[in-house]
Parts: structure tokens; C-alpha cells; sequence
């Protein structure tokens, strides 16, 4: 009987489908709120497969050796175009990584890439080059200090892209008038697609207007008077107004009130030089303050013997003291050695760096490169 009440019970098809554990190509709708958005989309497949693997192990470690074995490709690049392996690399780990994420390393890959070829005149003008520096200046967090670099390096200056970003994120920052003079600049530049850019730029005065305008209908909301939601204007009003002008007289006439009771008013009879007959010792009164050095007696100490007594030293070896031969040792910090380690070494060695770096450090890697974009290029390229 038991079983077959167990029988008839129904499930839900959802729980059903979850229990079943079959797939139909829509298992990224779970973890839709983790995916970060990009703008040419996703590819599906590739994107289920990597959201499987928050659960499954295997998978994870998978997904982390193929990103290492693009980043070695990289290295061994011997084709024409240097720049195209690590586009591949960059695409494919923002597809593998949907939530991105520090452990995803792809800040870390952003940063080697642009600091690889930023002094190299063949992709200073190229639009792929650019897109991944304005991607990592949305990974960053001061992302003023990466627009001011590739001005002052002349990175991406002949495309719209530069200048409609630099401007847009100069408008987020409420500094309006520097992102009026970037548009004015890349027009006058005439960076390419112009019409881009003149469409940005109305758009961008568009939104200029509606601030100021917006900004007056503030400043009559605070002049005119408040009133409480549901208030119907007309008579009630008027009457209000009327109880509240008969509070304010009713106020004046107390005050007059208050105002006419006599009170009394304190005399010095010290200051004045009048004698009080029931204290007749206080009606003394100063006629003169004396000289300086009377006035400034407390400020001048006379010096004692103290001067002249010595301390009596004890000659010998104290106990316990440093011997002639200890030294201190001076600290140094290692992310100024890991910095100065990686100019020495060049930009070659540096793109290999993520390949041994475990998630703790790529994460604190990600987190330095976040606060400070620039800190591994060399002072002398850094705008002033």
C-alpha cells in the first residue's frame, strides 16, 4: 500500500528535470545573475560548459591548463602578427570565466598585453590594440590615469573610440567641462568614425541641458512652499494660511508682552570707581598697569645650579648590548623587488608569470593592477 501511494505522488516538472539531471543547452539560466554581459554576446556551449564548473572539479582544472597552454602559445609565436595570439587568449578566457572575477586572471593578461606593445609604432594606431586598453581601463579603478597615458603615448588618438570613452567616463566623474574639451579635441583631431563621434558628442550636450534644466526646477522646488501628499489646493489652503497668520500674531502680541516686564540690569561699581558702602576694601581700582617687567615677571625664570650638574656615566659593557659587529637589516618590500626584478628582466619573461601563480596570488596580482594600472611600466612613460 505504502508503495503505492509513493507511486501516485507527483513531482513538479522543474524538480523532476533537476533530479533527472539531463541537459538541454539552457543549463546557464541558473547561473544567468554570475555571467558578466559582453557586447558581441556568447557563445552558448562554451558558456554551459564553463558554468559547470563551479561544480565539477575536473572541468575547473581543464578550463585553468587550456588557459595555460594559450598563454605558452603566445610565447611561441612565430607568425606575423604578435598581437593576434593574445586576443585569441583574451577572448577565449572571457568566455571560459563568464562571472570574471580576479581568479580569472584576465586583468593580469590585460595589463602583459597592452605593457608588451605600448612602445611599438605598428599598433600604436591599431583599433585592436586600443580595444584592449579601454577594456582594461573598465577593469581598473582609477581608469583616468590609463586615458592620460595613451594621450600622452599617442596610443589610439586617430579613432573615436578613445575619445568617446575618455569623455564618457570623465562625465561619470561629474567633470563635465574636461569631457566637453575631449570631445572638441577628438573632433578637431578628426578621428575616425567622425559621425560616431559628432552623434556622442549631441547626445553628451543633450544630456548637459536636461542637468542645468533639471538643476532650476530644483532650486523652485526649494523655494516654493512644501505641502503633504493628498493636500487639495483652494479653500483649505486659504485657511491654513489664515490660522497660521493669527498664530504669528498672537506670537508678536506675547512677545510684546515678554518685552514691556521691567528687569533689572547689573552695574560694576568697581569699573565706574563708585564705592559700595558694604565692601568698602573693593573700591580700589587700577590707574596703571605697571612696567613691562612687572607684567612679565612669571616668564622670567632665574636660572639655578642644575645648569652645571653632569650625569656620572659608568664605564664598562652593559649587559645584554649590541655588539660592533650586528647590523640592522634593511627591509625590502617585495612587490618593489618583484617590480624591479620584472624591468630587469624585460617584458618577455612577465607574460609567463601567470602560468605559475596560484589563485591567492593571481588574485592579489589582479588587486594591485586594479588600484595602480601602470605600476610595472617604466617611471620615464608615466604622464607627469
Amino acid at each position: 500500500m505504502a508503495e503505492a501511494e509513493i507511486k501516485n505522488t507527483t513531482i513538479d516538472p522543474e524538480s523532476e528535470f533537476l533530479a533527472s539531471k539531463r541537459t538541454n543547452g539552457n543549463e546557464w539560466e541558473i547561473f544567468k545573475e554570475n555571467v558578466r554581459p559582453l557586447k558581441r554576446g556568447r557563445n552558448v556551449n562554451l558558456l554551459n560548459h564553463a558554468l559547470k564548473s563551479h561544480t565539477h572539479t575536473h572541468l575547473k582544472k581543464s578550463i585553468v591548463q587550456h588557459r595555460r597552454k594559450l598563454i605558452e602559445a603566445i610565447d611561441e609565436y612565430q607568425g606575423d602578427d604578435p598581437l593576434l595570439p593574445w586576443l585569441q587568449c583574451i577572448k577565449w578566457v572571457q568566455e571560459a570565466f563568464p562571472p570574471g572575477g580576479d581568479s580569472s586572471g584576465l586583468v593580469v593578461i590585460y595589463e602583459q598585453c597592452v605593457r608588451a606593445f605600448w612602445h611599438s609604432e605598428r599598433y600604436k594606431d591599431d583599433l585592436r590594440y586600443l580595444k584592449v586598453w579601454l577594456e582594461y581601463a573598465d577593469n581598473c579603478f582609477d581608469a583616468e590615469v590609463i586615458y592620460a597615458f595613451l594621450d600622452a603615448n599617442g596610443i589610439g588618438k586617430s579613432h573615436s573610440n578613445f575619445y568617446i570613452s575618455y569623455a564618457l567616463h570623465l562625465e561619470s566623474k561629474n567633470k563635465f567641462k574636461a569631457a566637453n574639451q575631449i570631445f572638441e579635441l577628438g573632433i578637431s583631431r578628426n578621428a575616425q568614425p567622425d559621425d560616431k563621434l559628432k552623434a556622442a558628442y549631441r547626445k553628451f550636450l543633450a544630456h548637459s541641458l536636461t542637468r542645468s534644466t533639471t538643476a532650476k526646477d530644483d532650486s523652485v522646488e526649494k523655494v516654493a512652499p512644501s505641502r503633504s501628499f493628498g493636500t487639495v489646493l483652494g479653500n483649505r489652503e486659504n485657511r491654513s494660511s489664515l490660522s497660521t497668520l493669527t498664530t504669528n500674531c498672537d506670537l508678536s502680541a506675547k512677545n510684546d508682552r515678554i518685552r514691556a516686564v521691567p528687569f533689572s540690569i547689573y552695574k560694576d561699581s568697581a569699573a565706574t570707581g563708585e564705592t559700595d558702602p558694604r565692601h568698602p576694601e573693593q573700591s580700589h581700582s587700577w590707574h596703571t598697569l605697571g612696567a613691562r617687567a612687572d607684567r612679565n615677571k612669571e616668564n622670567n625664570p632665574i636660572p639655578g645650579r642644575w645648569k652645571s650638574f653632569k650625569v656620572p656615566q659608568r664605564v664598562g659593557i652593559r649587559a645584554g648590548g649590541a655588539t660592533p659587529s650586528a647590523f640592522i637589516p634593511v627591509f625590502v618590500d617585495e612587490e618593489c623587488q618583484d617590480s624591479k626584478s620584472t624591468k630587469e628582466e624585460g617584458p618577455k619573461c612577465t607574460s609567463l608569470k601567470i602560468k605559475q601563480e596560484d589563485d591567492k596570488e593571481l588574485k592579489r596580482e589582479t588587486e594591485l593592477l586594479r588600484k595602480n594600472p601602470l605600476r610595472n611600466f617604466p617611471q620615464n612613460s608615466l604622464p607627469r
